[in-house]
């Protein structure tokens, strides 16, 4: 027991280094001067998207950077998004609409939505964003400055996630959490091991000639997490990427409530883990039962210590995600009880059943 609780202790020593890290460093899209006039592909699978894409649409048209082509994939949408999107394009030249002719064998649908929206796009630049993302409108002139000024082939972003239920409060800063406290962000961009890769779907912005290249929507066709399949893709490439935190400039509300929240995260959680369930479930009992190693073995000022500890990395998670510290805080137990059904339910899913998004299977 006392080793365990002396892996417990540099385990949480670890994850408070890691979130400080990544609240000092510059982990969100700096705002700088943009004298770039290339053409920026912003590209948008959508299905059933009746209720966001005209904000996603008014968010892009409203950019300060003018030099946009606005591409949407209706992806057998069964409500009015591809009504809403005709009639943004009778009034916006730079809009246009692809419809989808059926998803083919071996492809998942949002890859395959990005892999087309990619063949009709023709900037030096292509912006992949989901219909749910709100964007400020100086966004597309950071993200060029951004790649011109490191060389980058890809920039993504986890936006700010905006949060107003009592299940999205208990279930979404896991995200936050995990990814905050394990990866120092500065170093996917620092280091080209693409075993320290992260991205996001929601905002993924790419240099359109290596994309054309590598073509990394066909490569990962048949992946559910494809956005840090592509992130670790690039990197064995030897394509320089970088991986950011969202502001009030990019915000998203991923999910509706506590239902809709532990089917999405049960998608994705375990690549957080290098898809490894034994990593991920060993990082849920050392963060949620650690401490009792820890009451057990130590004296009572490094259990103290330890307390503190554990409360400044969940402060700092916070601050770095824009994310209320208050609400992190007194949900702590819920928290980590929801993140083990995401692991629960991914299991189950992986193992047992098939697992639906958007009305189709996605196993």
């Amino acid at each position: 027991m006392v080793i365990v609780a002396y892996i417990v202790l540099i385990f949480t020593v670890t994850q408070l280094l890691v979130a400080l890290a990544n609240l000092v460093f510059e982990t969100n899209l700096p705002v700088s001067a943009n004298n770039s006039d290339d053409l920026v592909s912003v590209l948008i699978p959508a299905r059933n998207e009746a209720k966001n894409i005209g904000n996603i649409l008014d968010d892009i048209i409203n950019q300060e950077y003018r030099n946009i082509e606005v591409i949407v994939f209706n992806d057998q949408s069964e409500d009015v998004t591809a009504e809403i999107v005709t009639k943004y394009t009778i009034s916006d030249s730079r809009i246009s609409l692809v419809n989808s002719g059926g998803l083919p064998d071996g492809w998942l649908g949002k890859n395959f939505a990005c892999h087309s929206l990619s063949e009709n796009a023709t900037g030096k630049f292509f912006l992949y964003l989901d219909a749910d993302v709100r964007v400020g409108n100086d966004l597309i002139g950071r993200a060029i400055s951004f790649s011109e000024r490191h060389h980058l082939d890809l920039i993504s972003i986890f936006p700010k996630q905006i949060i107003k239920t009592l299940g999205e409060r208990i279930t979404v800063p896991n995200m936050n959490y995990i990814l905050v406290s394990l990866l120092p962000l500065v170093l996917v961009r620092k280091l080209g091991f693409p075993s320290i890769s992260a991205a996001n779907g929601q905002f993924m912005f790419f240099r359109a000639d290596t994309y054309r290249k590598m073509k990394p929507h066909l490569v990962v066709k048949a992946d559910k997490v494809e956005d840090i399949s592509i992130a670790r893709v690039y990197k064995e490439n030897g394509k320089k990427i970088a991986c950011l935190l969202g502001d009030d400039s990019i915000t998203c509300r991923m999910y509706s409530g506590f239902k809709d929240s532990v089917t999405g995260f049960s998608k994705n959680v375990i690549a957080f883990f290098g898809s490894s369930f034994i990593l991920a479930i060993l990082f849920w009992f050392i963060t949620t039962f650690g401490f009792l190693a820890v009451l057990a073995e130590f004296s009572v000022p490094v259990i103290i210590a330890y307390m503190a500890l554990y409360i400044l990395t969940r402060i700092f998670i916070s601050l770095s995600g824009r994310q209320r510290i208050f609400f992190n805080l007194l949900f702590i137990v819920p928290l980590q009880a929801s993140m083990g059904l995401f692991i629960y339910r991914a299991f189950i899913n992986k193992n047992f059943k098939k697992f639906q998004w958007k009305g189709r299977n996605i196993n």
